[in-house]
């Protein structure tokens, strides 16, 4: 009897256990999914401008008061977008990073908005020995001729001048992976501008040589120099230069230089008074009386 009463209670006492213990897991599973939001996260690593696959993207229980602005939490609302840049693998993918919605793949989807792309033609040195790599930021120098004083008359004088400041290198030649960090030395690279950039490194190419400059990828601040020229760069106090002439100019001037020596040459000595011209004379003998006779 005492055995029977027991077992009876080390079976209660194991059922009221079991049932403790299924009621904490479901109230921990029930707090656990009203604190977490399912978020879409990459599989594999996804490069830039890529199309995004079913196969590229699982959904995980994230914790609701850490999900990344802009995640998404909709598997169907990711499939056939773009990426605008790299994602890796486990990473949540947001909308930051994804191309607008019906955006084809390409280079052009990782233009941002407002933004435009274009190719300058570089070498070895002028693309920074290979280093302006995808994801970097550069500044552009342009080498050209200047007015010394702004005046056309003034004779021109060449000058360094960096006219855009922190530009996005969004490829080089036909490559836009930004994982790559080794150099390397090719013929164009492609740039993300604003419209007013791109007027200005258009006529800049044109007028002057162009050159880039590796800027640091943190640093906002802009140069806000005056250009170099040939007078700051040899610190003279002035450089002689001729003044340049206008038409007509010339013939003015050789006119004003003769009648200046004119004025200067000293005065011819007065000339003899001419003789008076005298006219024939006639001598008539009378006699003994002799007379002259002037015509």
């Amino acid at each position: 009897m005492r055995n029977t009463r027991a077992l009876t209670m080390i079976g209660v006492a194991l059922f009221l256990a079991l049932a403790a213990v299924v009621v904490a897991a479901q109230w921990i599973a029930g707090q656990s999914a009203s604190n977490s939001n399912k978020v879409a996260v990459a599989m594999l690593d996804i490069s830039m401008g890529a199309r995004i696959a079913p196969e590229l993207v699982h959904m995980v229980d994230w914790p609701a008061s850490s999900v990344p602005p802009g995640a998404l939490t909709d598997a169907k609302a990711l499939e056939g977008r773009i990426t605008r840049a790299n994602i890796q693998r486990g990473e949540p993918i947001t909308e930051g990073k994804l191309a607008p919605a019906g955006t084809q793949g390409g280079l052009s989807s990782v233009v941002a908005e407002g933004k435009r792309a274009m190719t300058v033609r570089v070498n070895d040195v002028v693309g920074v020995a290979g280093f302006a790599l995808p994801g970097n930021y550069v500044d552009i120098l342009v080498n050209t001729q200047s007015d010394s004083n702004g005046d056309h008359l003034a004779r021109e004088q060449a000058i360094s001048k960096i006219v855009l400041e922190r530009i996005l290198v969004l490829a080089i030649a036909q490559e836009s992976s930004r994982d790559d960090t080794k150099p390397k030395v090719v013929n164009a690279v492609t740039l993300e501008l604003t419209p007013e950039q791109v007027e200005k490194l258009d006529l800049a190419r044109s007028v002057g040589t162009l050159s880039l400059v590796l800027r640091n990828q943190i640093d906002p601040n802009a140069a806000n120099t005056e250009g170099a020229t040939k007078t700051s760069l040899l610190g003279e106090s002035a450089i002689a230069t001729a003044p340049a002439r206008a038409p007509g100019f010339a013939a003015s001037a050789a006119a004003e230089a003769a009648a200046t020596a004119r004025a200067a040459a000293p005065a011819p000595p007065p000339r003899a008074p001419r003789p008076e011209r005298q006219g024939d004379k006639v001598e008539v003998i009378k006699g003994l009386e002799r007379s002259s006779q002037q015509f």
